[in-house]
């Protein structure tokens, strides 16, 4: 088949670590599919310009598609660059010879609505992956309900590229349902976590440690500092758990990230007199080592997040720790209880998570349990490597 994937949320395209589409795109390749990948020129993480794909490392064909760029991730600039580079990939699906299916990333969501109408307008099968929901995730930013109203034209575009959908594909079921729900041509449904190449993961294990301070326990939090981390609940845990006289184990909280919230967190934790550490941000590879050389894990999302199975689940299942999770998602909060591989707080509630620190500090026996059933979860939900051949299997089977 001739398969065109629409992604503009790709890595660098260097060949050094593979995103959901490089990785999908070349497992199609290998697989005796023409497959052609078209990106944005607009790189996300840097809000620059994007470094030119390696064309010579992949069998895919790359083809960026221009977008103007913009500084905030949540501004009118933002709707505006998306809009303009969805109208650009329209416009150059009209200019090549009619593929047999389109795979389109959502978000965004005009590449995909216009993406859905080529589609239509050709006979050819159309797939939505939703990665994120939108606007929902937007109405999280913006707690004025007049402004809400605002995305109610955003939300009639995305329901249109899922009702377009010959199938729905998405990084949760979550986000499948939420496809589906507005859906009546029978499209089927495939959830299939973001996960990570499970071989490299492995393979960067060791290579960096956290330094320990005598026989002290690490509580290990990866990923972003900004609003929708709960980072502050943590710290408050740890003061609990330090004030326990009764309590003789010494635990420290490590933080491997960095973001526009991180001055805040650290001036928290230096008021609370916590025993806590930030690393800053880090090479994924060596976050891989540094989590992993850990004795535990915490996600701590915010309430009322539409985020559903994030990456960093992702990365704590493959690190096999057991993860402490106040994320309010069922999806995930069924995972831990099904796996056995954590223990769910309520959101928000210290308490409860400086309770689970203590539990897993206390007991080495129960500690590895957790970590063999994440380990059991990672190959089982979140190893590309196994998964990702049901999302391959679904567009063959179109």
């Amino acid at each position: 088949m001739n398969i065109i994937i629409i992604a503009n949320f790709t890595r660098r395209l260097d060949g050094e670590r593979e995103g959901r589409f490089s990785f999908l795109m070349e497992a199609l390749a290998e697989r005796g599919h023409s497959t052609e990948l078209i990106i944005t020129d607009f790189y996300h993480s840097t809000k620059k310009k994007r470094p030119s794909p390696r064309q010579e490392l992949y069998k895919t064909k790359i083809t960026q598609c221009h977008e103007p760029g913009y500084k905030k991730n949540v501004s009118i600039g933002r709707l505006y660059s998306h809009w303009m580079w969805g109208r650009n990939v329209y416009k150059y699906l009209k200019t090549i010879v009619k593929p047999d299916v389109i795979y389109c990333a959502v978000p965004s969501i005009t590449a995909a609505q216009l993406a859905a109408k080529y589609c239509q307008e050709n006979g050819v099968k159309f797939v939505t992956d939703v990665q994120d929901l939108w606007p929902e995730a937007f109405c999280m930013s913006i707690h004025n309900k007049l402004l809400q109203k605002l995305f109610l034209p955003m939300e009639h575009s995305v329901n249109k590229a899922y009702a377009a959908a010959d199938l729905a594909v998405a990084v949760s079921d979550t986000y499948v349902n939420r496809t589906l729900s507005v859906n009546k041509k029978g499209a089927k449904g495939v959830a299939v976590f973001l996960g990570n190449d499970g071989a490299l993961f492995d393979s960067e294990k060791g290579k960096y440690n956290v330094e320990r301070k005598g026989d002290e326990l690490l509580l290990c939090y990866i990923g972003g500092l900004k609003d929708s981390y709960d980072i502050p609940c943590v710290i408050d845990a740890m003061a609990l758990v330090e004030a326990d006289k009764k309590f003789y184990k010494k635990v420290r909280f490590v933080v491997v990230g960095d973001g526009p919230f991180r001055p805040r967190f650290e001036q928290y934790a230096k008021e609370k007199q916590i025993n806590c550490t930030f690393l800053g941000s880090k090479p994924y590879t060596e976050m891989a080592s540094l989590l992993s050389s850990c004795d535990m894990c915490v996600n701590p999302i915010v309430k009322g997040s539409a985020a559903s199975i994030i990456n960093k689940v992702g990365d704590y299942a493959l690190s096999g720790l057991p993860v402490i999770n106040t994320q309010e998602s069922p999806e995930y909060r069924a995972l831990i209880e099904e796996y056995q591989c954590g223990i769910n707080c309520e959101c928000g509630n210290a308490e409860q998570v400086a309770q689970a620190i203590k539990k897993l500090a206390s007991d080495e026996e129960l500690r590895k349990q957790m970590m063999d059933n994440a380990h059991r979860l990672a190959v089982e939900k979140f190893d590309r490597r196994n998964t990702y051949n049901r999302i391959i299997e679904a567009i063959e089977n179109l």
